[in-house]
């Protein structure tokens, strides 16, 4: 292997070093795809990590702009040279990538690229991602390392050394990414737990207030006719006890904040969720879920919220032997689909008791974005709740 001043084991040790310092998924995926480029005078770079559904969970790229990638548009499939190291995991070292015959184009705003370069992240036999180089930057002699306009004319392309460089940083990036997915799947665990307990502090610390509530309030009434000062003092208490409630609820909302919608959008957050429910439950909880533009942030909260307390309910009242979520693009909008194979129940019968199964809930938080939901169920049936909201 040649020890250029970007390939050297100086260079390749700082490039390990940088993706173990991170705990994060999404700062390992930009830390692996910036060390690649650096390392081998790429123009561009990126990795691709797959969903389940021809499509990539996550795709982080280096080189280009942020402007340019809004331009480009949606995540792209797994399909022409990008399908190639995911389905046949070996690696691909092309001349130009728009001659070969799996090349099936780019979106208009997409850069022009040439030469490439792509290896699959491989953990045991399992594909985890795919990392792509493209446009290799050749200096003339005496002229800067890095041509500020990508590569001149004649470029001499990837090597079988920059392959052999690539292929020892894929190794690593497996190592870096398993390490993140399991801090982050021990970190969600953490956090479910804790919002166990804050669920758990909030019912005691409500239900005291709202039973003192009552009390008060009965007190006043009985007082109304016979003694009005009294009466007053206790209606007073009351809108005291209100006000404190509202305050333990609110708090309580802010604490529990979907933070990871910000960090990692409304597909990662779900299927990270379910995975957590997968391990934490007899019942099998699946998830299905396509990579899209997202959504106005109020719809993403609102698709969350739903979707949680559908699957509370269905792994704590069904019974279900099987817990399925599914949620694609409609239209401009999306639709979060929760079926169950558990007892059922008459949804008439809970519509005239006013509250059951949160169902007041899920139609508060999907009309407050102009949504509709919807509820099929029989006793012995299992349920289906299916939402639908605009946006995007």
């Amino acid at each position: 292997m040649s020890q250029g001043p970007r390939s050297g084991l100086a260079a390749v040790s700082a490039a390990l070093l940088a993706m173990s310092r991170h705990l994060e998924v999404r700062d390992v995926l930009k830390t692996i795809v910036a060390s690649a480029r650096e390392l081998l005078d790429a123009q561009y770079a990126a990795l691709g990590v797959p969903d389940d559904h021809g499509g990539f969970a996550q795709f982080v790229v280096d080189g280009v702009s942020d402007e340019q990638w809004k331009a480009i548009g949606p995540l792209p499939r797994q399909h022409g040279i990008l399908a190639a190291m995911l389905q046949e995991a070996r690696p691909e070292r092309l001349a130009d990538v728009r001659k070969d015959p799996r090349f099936e184009g780019w979106p208009s705003a997409h850069p022009d690229m040439s030469d490439f370069l792509g290896l699959p992240i491989r953990d045991g036999d399992e594909v985890i991602g795919a990392l792509f180089l493209a446009n290799k930057l050749c200096a003339a002699e005496g002229d800067p390392p890095h041509p500020p306009r990508g590569k001149p004319e004649g470029s001499c392309g990837f090597t079988e050394d920059d392959e052999e460089l690539l292929a020892i940083l894929a190794q690593h990036a497996a190592i870096a990414l398993t390490n993140a997915r399991l801090y982050e799947r021990s970190r969600e665990l953490t956090i479910t737990e804790e919002r166990s307990r804050l669920a758990h502090e909030l019912h005691d610390a409500v239900a005291q207030k709202l039973f003192s509530l009552r009390l008060t309030a009965q007190a006043a009434a009985a007082l109304v006719d016979r003694d009005p000062v009294r009466a007053k003092g206790e209606i007073q208490q009351v809108a005291a006890l209100a006000a404190e409630a509202a305050d333990e609820l609110r708090a309580a909302v802010v604490e529990l904040r979907p933070a990871a919608l910000d960090e990692d959008g409304l597909i990662a957050t779900l299927r990270t969720q379910i995975q957590v429910l997968d391990r934490a439950h007899t019942a099998r909880v699946t998830f299905a879920g396509r990579s899209f533009r997202a959504l106005p942030a109020a719809q993403e909260e609102a698709v969350l919220r739903v979707a949680q307390e559908a699957l509370h309910n269905a792994l704590r009242h069904s019974g279900a032997e099987h817990v399925e979520v599914t949620l694609e693009r409609r239209a401009r909008g999306a639709v979060l689909r929760v079926a169950d194979d558990g007892g059922g129940f008459e949804p008439r019968t809970v519509r005239s008791a006013g509250r059951h199964l949160g169902l007041v809930s899920m139609r508060d938080r999907t009309n407050g974005v102009g949504g509709t939901l919807t509820v099929e169920s029989a006793p012995g049936k299992g349920t289906t709740i299916e939402m639908e909201v605009p946006g995007g």
